[in-house]
């Protein structure tokens, strides 16, 4: 957790330097999520996995135990990528059971999702293709039900990770065998341990969570319902509202979808107007993953007033 660690413009700047030798590599983001978030020896033992790779570099990972979820980020070539993924899905299948799994962010699979970011020389198109491949992969060797989210989605119905999260590990014993919710890889039975798994190639995503100076879950779940795109609020944001015990607060946890059409500051503010409803105030914030130099530049052009701001004027974009 934290904010984004200084090292990731390095590492990306490394990995180009070592491809020059090479025709323009093609360089993506990959951020699994495991639906492990207690258990530091099974997130290690996932992370190694992911390490084993030649090629590839974990840049960021984070865990969370009321969640009980972690996210673990990586950068590296392509191929090499999807490789990692795949070795880390057959780790999270040894070490991760559902069936006593329990947290309070929704999930659905041991691996809950694999999203494929583009970063250098590659397009979307490609990174959808690459997606296709590895879900592929996955539900035929892993015998996992997979389905293809975002961009990478053969129907409407399955572009947003919420719509088919729904119903969670538990419901998809009943919802896999509809017609509507067939998997695009891999058989039409949850896998009895590690359930169903989404693959897709999106665009650069913020999770980005509030805490508020209350304890009552359903003033954050108010606030989130307000804000949220699926209910009628701000479209490219997902939110949902809970209690963290760790931090004894209600949490707004939030996904924006598109930092560039939503910055920031105004899903802060956004929260901010909405718990006045409720005598509250934010209590602090937290950011899961890695974060555009960009989007915090926005933020804080906004707040500091600077208009004019651009990456060029920070020193360590120099280096």
């Amino acid at each position: 957790m934290g904010w984004e660690k200084a090292n990731h413009h390095r590492t990306l700047s490394s990995l180009k330097k070592k491809g020059e030798m090479m025709t323009n590599p093609q360089i993506v983001e990959c951020v699994p999520n495991i639906s492990e978030g207690k258990n530091t020896e099974i997130v290690q033992r996932c992370i190694q996995s992911i390490e084993s790779v030649k090629g590839v570099k974990m840049v960021d990972f984070s865990s969370d135990p009321d969640h009980n979820r972690s996210v673990l980020t990586f950068i590296g070539p392509i191929e090499e990528v999807l490789e990692a993924a795949y070795q880390l899905t057959v780790q999270a299948l040894n070490l991760i059971d559902l069936r006593s799994h329990s947290g309070t962010h929704p999930r659905m699979g041991a691996v809950d999702v694999i999203p494929i970011i583009p970063l250098l020389n590659i397009t979307m198109e490609e990174c959808i293709q690459a997606s296709d491949r590895l879900a592929k992969r996955i539900g035929e060797s892993l015998h996992v039900p997979v389905y293809l989210y975002a961009n990478s989605a053969k129907s409407e119905n399955r572009k947003k990770l919420p719509s088919i999260r729904k119903g969670e590990f538990e419901g998809f014993d009943t919802k896999i065998t509809c017609e509507e919710w067939k998997p695009d890889y891999g058989p039409c039975k949850k896998h009895p341990s590690a359930g169903v798994i989404a693959i897709g190639a999106r665009e650069f995503l913020i999770a980005y969570n509030v805490y508020l100076d209350t304890i009552d879950e359903k003033i954050a779940e108010t606030i989130a319902k307000s804000i949220r795109e699926s209910s009628g609020g701000h479209k490219y944001l997902q939110a949902k509202g809970m209690f963290i015990s760790e931090k004894n607060m209600a949490q707004v946890s939030m996904n924006i979808l598109d930092f560039k059409k939503l910055p920031l500051y105004r899903v802060i503010e956004l929260v901010r107007m909405e718990a006045k409803r409720f005598g509250v105030s934010i209590k602090e914030t937290e950011l899961i993953g890695l974060i555009p130099i960009q989007a915090v530049l926005s933020s804080f052009a906004y707040y500091a007033q600077l208009p004019s701001l651009d990456a060029s004027q920070v020193i360590e974009m120099k280096l």
